[in-house]
């Protein structure tokens, strides 16, 4: 700013001289350029010896900062969760340190010293990504500036087989800046393959990826910038505790048997008494979905007068949570003598007999066509009338017009 300052200056000074030279005395022009040259030369240094001194030799330049590299050995940091605590729910982190363990153990360091505390998720594509981890979303005040913060200082550790998919979690980088990254991070709410070995991926989401898409879904701006603040109030390190026994595991044929369900449909409620003795298996899973809320939700997609009503299809409700995804599974076949009269329950499949998971049928009539094809498990013992008033509501081809739903599927014992 000096030397713009003073070039400025001395210029509007020496042009009114230089044209009076120039035109009043008519003087050759190359008698005159020298003498103007000299003035101008003379009159730089004087003004530079007077605004600013000739500074002294200073102390060299510093190295830029070096990148992050964790003092946490593997085993410190091996068996780790990150429980993420928002203003709109909890999930949860299992970090991998053996993906990237400068990145997980930044990412612990922040942690542990508060650092995450208040921030907020500042960008969110729906069903795409969430975006967080920026210290300057503490202010309000910096709105402009989010994204821009904590950037900077970890060498990436990308990974070849680990892929950008629901629920991974992976270090935010500046454009072309491989070398960028820093708290920041974001979460992959579906599969992202366009970002595969582009980013550090350092951890996976093993619960709670209901709340991280209910926050991938709030009404945001054209830069994805959310109306409402969602802040991180906490992120706690801890041991990862040891995976809960899956429910119903360890009952035999005669426990399973002392079990009812409840269906808590918008027409009513209906309760199944079931077969362990015919299909163990079937039971065993149909009890851990229901207690699990799996099939809450979902609605009698399927109206057949005089042969079945069907329900419990996936795709009727909305996602699962990641406990709820790892129950569902295709089943062997456990086909028996057991009639499909009206009232008895039976699973659902498609053309592979192995293939059959959530959805089942209630028969309302004479289905003898399925005997032996099948998977019986189960049979109506109260609440006939409300599956009477299943079967007779109105439908298009066979999909009920107006939306039956299965609320809740109630245990009792």
């Amino acid at each position: 700013m000096e030397g713009k300052w003073f070039c400025g200056t001395m210029e509007s000074l020496v042009k009114p001289a230089l044209r009076a030279q120039i035109y009043n005395r008519r003087m050759p022009r190359r008698i005159i350029f020298v003498p103007v040259a000299l003035f101008l030369l003379t009159a730089a240094a004087a003004a530079v010896a007077q605004v600013r001194p000739r500074p002294a030799p200073g102390p060299a330049k510093p190295a830029a900062n070096a990148p992050f590299k964790t003092p946490m050995s593997a085993a410190e940091m091996s068996h780790k969760q990150a429980v993420v605590e928002t203003s709109l729910g909890t999930f949860i982190i299992d970090l991998r340190p053996e993906l990237a363990p400068n990145h997980v153990g930044y990412f612990m360091k922040l942690a542990r010293e508060g650092a995450y505390n208040g921030t907020t998720f500042h960008r969110v594509l729906a069903l795409a990504i969430i975006q967080g981890g920026d210290p300057l979303t503490k202010d309000p005040a910096k709105a402009k500036l989010y994204g821009t913060g904590g950037l900077g200082v970890l060498k990436p550790e990308f990974s070849t087989t680990e892929r950008a998919t629901r629920g991974a979690v992976a270090a935010v980088l500046r454009p072309n800046d491989p070398d960028s990254a820093g708290s920041q991070f974001f979460v992959c709410v579906t599969d992202q393959p366009a970002l595969d070995a582009k980013y550090t991926i350092f951890g996976r989401v093993s619960d709670g990826m209901d709340v991280v898409q209910k926050i991938s879904q709030l009404p945001a701006d054209g830069n994805g910038a959310p109306n409402e603040r969602v802040t991180i109030n906490a992120i706690t390190i801890r041991d990862t505790p040891p995976p809960e026994p899956e429910p119903f595991a360890g009952e035999s044929a005669a426990q399973l048997g002392q079990y009812r369900a409840v269906l808590e449909t918008s027409l009513g409620a209906i309760t199944l008494e079931f077969f362990p003795d015919k299909a163990p298996e079937h039971v065993r899973n149909f009890l851990r979905l229901a207690q699990a809320g799996v099939f809450d939700g979902t609605a009698f997609h399927r109206v057949v007068r005089g042969f079945v009503v069907q329900t419990g299809a996936l795709n009727t409700r909305g996602p699962l949570t990641e406990r709820q995804q790892k129950y569902v599974h295709t089943l062997q076949p456990e086909f028996s003598g057991t009639k499909h009269t009206k009232g008895i329950v039976s699973m659902a499949r498609g053309d592979d007999p192995a293939s059959a998971t959530t959805s089942f049928f209630i028969v309302t009539g004479d289905a003898s066509s399925l005997d032996n094809k099948y998977t019986v498990f189960g049979r109506v013992v109260d609440g006939m009338a409300v599956l009477d008033a299943i079967e007779q509501a109105p439908v298009t081809g066979e999909a009920p017009m107006n939306r039956i739903e299965l609320s809740r599927v109630r245990v009792q014992r």
